[in-house]
This record gives C-alpha cells, structure tokens and sequence, in this order.
C-alpha cells in the first residue's frame, strides 16, 4: 500500500511524521526551511493516502509505515515527530536502529499517563472520546480550514477518532499502553541516537506538561530539550514553524552521517532553557 507523501531535497532524509487530527500538510511551513531530503507522508486513512476497511490500529499504522520506508530505502533517517507521529518515530526507530541516525519531537505521544499528570482540559475531552463521543469536527474547528477539507464525513473521520481513543490515559488501551513502553525502552538504552525534545511556553491545549517533560529528560539517553520562552499549543508546527525549523537545522548540523551529536563536552542529557 503506497502512502501518499510530500518530498523535496536531496540527501540524507529527514522524514516527518504528523499525528492527529492533522496530515503532512502539517508541515508545509517547516521542511522548506531545512537542508537535505525532506518527506512527509499521509498517515494510511489520513490527508490523501488511501482509505481502508482498517481498524486503523496503532499497529495498522506502524505496519503500513514500514511498508513505506522500505519501498522508498530509506537509511540514515532522522525521524521528526509531532503528536502520534511522535510515537511512530519512536516505534519505528527502536525496531530499525540500525537505520535511525536521530530522532525529534515535538508535543509528542510519548509515555503512558494516569489521568492526573494530563492537563485538565485535555483529560475532559479525552474522558469523553473515550466514553464513546465523537468530538472530531470540535477538534477540527481549531485548526486550518485544510484539515476539515481532508476529513469532510464521518466515515472519512474514522482513524481520527480511533487515534483520540487511543490515547494512553490510565493504563488503556492496553496494547497502546504496552507497545509505548516498549519503544521507552529502546529510547532509555540507546545513547548512540542523539534525540531532541523542543518546547515552548505552554497554552491551554498544550499537552506536555513541565512533570513529563521533566520524565523524558531524566529518562531518554542522549536526549536535549530545546525550550522557547513563547507561548505554542499543542500544534506546536502550525503556531512556531520558524523556531521549529530553525532549532532543527542547529541540531541537525551537529549530527554527522554516523548519528552522533558533536558536543564539546559529552553528556547524557541536556536542557537548554527552562521547561516549565
């Protein structure tokens, strides 16, 4: 199954993966800022790749972007992640190592969380996906008109909703939740894989919060958060494409062809700025 994706540049590829309720178009304000081969692709279900009789699982995702990075080759990737594509980065990475040269997030799904550590307004929304309302075309409303041009019927909003009930809040799903910590794992044990967490100053829909960041910092080897003192949602892409990209081509100038980050003096982990 051929996903549909976004391409520029020569190089080694840098591949950025959206979540939800977005599609590569996510991007569009942050890969022509930045050198090299650039790709984004359309989650399957998703922008204009194709749609399925799918439960459109996690594991539906992650299979259908494997098939994806094998058809193009894809080697010495640096993955960028958003949201869930934050996650499938993640997951991806830690089953081809051998083919990750770095890995970067942003408002990323990255750990499983009791309801408490959730923003408050976050939490409420996601009680109620999760009680089985479809809140969708809401989720929609607060993002570019684009978006709801992608996902126009209730039947085209399927993985959309699928993806909120997804969400790793209080120990479910379970195969969500496992498969999280799975990949946590991976990204606490592999300090040959330099990784980059970016922030900003929170808002109201800002899903990390200082306490999860603060996780991520003590728990992924080789891993710098990059804090901007202004203020960005979770679409963090859409509010802050400039600082995005500009904190991007830093990093990926330091990382030369065998994954490593230059630094002057080794270390484990590094915060630049404060994250709360």
């Amino acid at each position: 199954m051929n996903l549909f994706h976004r391409e520029a540049g020569a190089g080694a590829p840098v591949v950025f993966l959206h979540g939800n309720p977005t599609s590569s178009y996510l991007w569009r304000n942050v890969m022509p800022l930045l050198p090299g081969r650039r790709l984004a692709p359309d989650l399957i279900g998703m922008g204009d790749s194709p749609r399925l009789s799918s439960d459109y699982s996690f594991d539906d995702h992650a299979r259908h972007l494997d098939e994806w990075f094998d058809a193009l080759s894809l080697e010495d990737v640096v993955l960028v992640g958003h949201d869930w594509g934050g996650a499938l980065a993640a997951d991806w990475a830690s089953r081809h190592p051998s083919r990750v040269r770095g890995l970067a997030f942003t408002e990323a799904v990255l750990k499983p969380m009791t309801w408490e550590e959730f923003p408050p307004v976050g939490a409420a929304v996601f009680r109620a996906f999760k009680a089985g309302e479809s809140l969708i075309p809401e989720f929609l409303a607060s993002l570019p008109a684009e978006y709801a041009r992608l996902y126009p019927t209730e039947e085209s909003r399927i993985p959309l909703l699928r993806w909120a009930r997804s969400m790793p809040l209080g120990g479910s799903p379970a195969d969500v939740v496992s498969r999280i910590e799975a990949f946590d794992g991976w990204l606490a044990s592999s300090p040959e894989v330099p990784k980059l967490l970016i922030t900003f100053e929170p808002a109201f829909d800002t899903m990390l919060t200082p306490p999860m960041i603060e996780w991520m910092a003590e728990t992924f080897a080789s891993l710098e958060v990059v804090h901007h003192p202004v203020a960005a949602g979770h679409h963090t892409p859409e509010e802050q494409p400039e600082l995005l990209a500009s904190t991007l081509a830093a990093w990926l100038a330091r990382i030369p062809a065998n994954g490593t980050v230059v630094h002057e003096t080794p270390r484990r982990s590094e915060i630049v700025g404060p994250p709360r």
